[in-house]
């Protein structure tokens, strides 16, 4: 152990003396051809200069084909828009054709820049797919709600404008991007919903059908005659414009409740007016109820008190 140690001291002892040499002699050289060493140095700058000032043009006419190319990109944007707005193509797809060709043509003309800039393309495309490998990696949730956005334009369950019930939410569909799908609420609150989970879950789509039924129930007193509630009620649905008339509403017996006898109204509507007819038919029955002499029950508990 004692001749490893002299060894180590040794070789670290010759170490620090060769640096100390190297250092000395560049001193002296310094010391003693000082002019030399200073042209030296302005060389090494002059050179520099000299690579900067040639890259000057190349880095020049990369920044106008950039600008240039910027504009040409947005002009083919638009027309790439509207040439898919003149067609028959869903909102919904034609949404996400214009980002795809947009996330492409900005990615060719960074492309072409970093190539005039002496970067070869094959360089500029392997570090693209590195970090496109790399982004997937670290973004697995986000790849599946761009699976679950793809899923979305091919089978199309809804479309913009649609009002769905998804995931225990719902809403009207305003924006179907790559990654999620907005909807706004009836109280004006923008819900933001992953595709991946839209994808995956069940959707009820309240306007993809032509007619949608309106479920209501009245209630009428034991002592009022139902046939006369009924014909009142029917009155009052011919008389609403915004209610079908194919398929026929109905008006049924649905119970026979603890204080009331329980009427199943189903009048048929636009998906569109189906909140102003439950609105509006719910007011009229109730003031036709009053006019027609039909008693409103409330709920009641008869006692008798037996005594001994």
């Amino acid at each position: 152990m004692g001749i490893l140690n002299l060894i180590s001291t040794a070789a670290t002892t010759s170490e620090a003396s060769t640096k100390e040499t190297t250092l000395n002699d560049a001193m002296q050289e310094l010391v003693q051809h000082p002019e030399e060493t200073a042209s030296k140095i302005g060389q090494f700058f002059q050179n520099m200069l000299n690579a900067v000032l040639g890259a000057i043009p190349t880095i020049i006419l990369a920044i106008i084909v950039l600008i240039v190319g910027l504009i040409l990109c947005k002009l083919a944007l638009k027309l790439i828009s509207k040439g898919l707005d003149r067609t028959k193509i869903d909102l919904t797809v034609n949404n996400f054709v214009k980002q795809c060709c947009k996330i492409i043509l900005y990615v060719l003309l960074i492309t072409v820049v970093l190539s005039m800039l002496g970067i070869p393309a094959t360089s500029v495309v392997t570090v693209i797919g590195t970090a496109g490998v790399a982004v997937g990696l670290a973004l697995q949730s986000s790849l599946s709600n761009v699976a679950g956005g793809i899923m979305l334009m091919i089978n199309k369950p809804f479309k913009i404008g649609d009002y769905i019930l998804v995931s225990g939410v719902e809403g009207t569909v305003k924006q179907i991007t790559i990654l999620y799908t907005r909807l706004d609420s009836a109280t004006n609150q923008a819900i933001f919903i992953p595709n991946g989970q839209v994808s995956g879950a069940t959707v009820i789509n309240n306007s993809s059908n032509d007619c949608r039924r309106v479920d209501l129930t009245f209630s009428i007193s034991y002592e009022d005659d139902f046939e006369k509630a009924r014909a009142i009620v029917l009155a009052v649905l011919d008389k609403n414009d915004k209610i079908l008339k194919t398929p026929a509403a109905t008006v049924n017996m649905l119970e026979h409740g603890a204080s009331a006898i329980v009427l199943a109204v189903r009048p048929w509507c636009r998906p569109a007016d189906y909140w102003d007819v439950y609105f509006s038919v719910t007011e009229q029955v109730r003031a036709a109820f009053i006019a027609g002499g039909i008693s409103i029950p409330f709920d009641q508990l008869d006692v008798h008190v037996v005594k001994e």
